[in-house]
């Protein structure tokens, strides 16, 4: 089996949201394990993470990847930047660029994987939008990292990945009051749960929020589950709700069209 990415119309650049098929991991790895921070092989994720290149096009040594923290924090890679390769990058949660040389990569196994496209200028962004870094404005930022090298907040095409989606995730009073303590609107992300004190939360809703409210054009919301779909995805949910053990992740990646 190949490695075959879901992908959005709305990014009219080389891109893809991959699934946990078409790898070379084996076990509860199996099969395309993109993360370089777990249990697996490291050469059976470093062939995992050539495939995802290679499926949109990509040099598999161009493909970059960040050690992702959770925050808000966006690295820029420009002209003449120095680049790592390996994909374990700078402690940050977002990337972006202008140069058609690099494929950006984001892993996740239940946060969003968000993708951004700026057709006029040729830049391209990915971020790893858990709820922690969603709420300290990792999206806004990496909007903002990408105006900084000259696209207009309204030209860009965002796309949210396959993520967690609001019937499965089910949260405490905890991570409502921080959603809610920086924005009361915000309440409307929330429905009650079937337990006393819980609520589910829709984490693709409201990062489609977040980046509107950035001026964000376009934005695409792919419609996967994580949690739900163990054939397809890894979730950290799932992990948990069965008694822990080693994970997987996926990678999303993308690249500014070349010519």
């Amino acid at each position: 089996m190949t490695a075959s990415p879901l992908v959005s119309a709305a990014l009219l650049a080389p891109h893809g949201f991959f699934t946990r098929l078409g790898g070379v991991s084996a076990g509860l790895f199996a099969s395309l394990n993109c993360s370089l921070s777990g249990a697996d092989d490291r050469d059976a994720v470093m062939e995992n993470r050539a495939r995802a290149a290679r499926a949109i096009g990509a040099d598999p040594a161009s493909l970059l990847g960040l050690t992702q923290v959770h925050g808000a924090e966006v690295v820029t890679i420009a002209a003449d930047d120095p680049v790592w390769r390996t994909g374990d990058g700078p402690r940050a949660d977002a990337m972006v660029t202008d140069r058609p040389d690099l494929t950006l990569g984001v892993i996740t196994a239940d946060c969003a994987p968000v993708l951004f496209f700026d057709v006029a200028g040729g830049i391209v962004g990915a971020a790893h939008a858990g709820w922690r870094g969603a709420v300290a404005g990792v999206l806004e930022a990496t909007v903002a990292a990408m105006a900084a090298l000259g696209a207009r907040p309204s030209g860009v095409a965002a796309c949210i990945g396959p993520c967690i989606r609001q019937p499965s995730y089910e949260v405490g009073a905890d991570l409502r009051d921080a959603v809610l303590a920086r924005e009361a609107a915000s309440a409307g992300f929330f429905v009650s749960g079937s337990r006393k004190d819980r609520w589910q939360f829709d984490l693709a809703g409201y990062c489609a929020a977040r980046l509107e409210a950035a001026g964000v054009g376009t934005i695409d919301v792919i419609p996967a589950d994580t949690l739900a779909d163990p054939e397809r995805f890894f979730s950290h949910r799932r992990r948990t709700l069965a008694g822990g053990g080693p994970i997987g992740h996926q990678i999303s990646v993308i690249a500014a069209p070349r010519g």
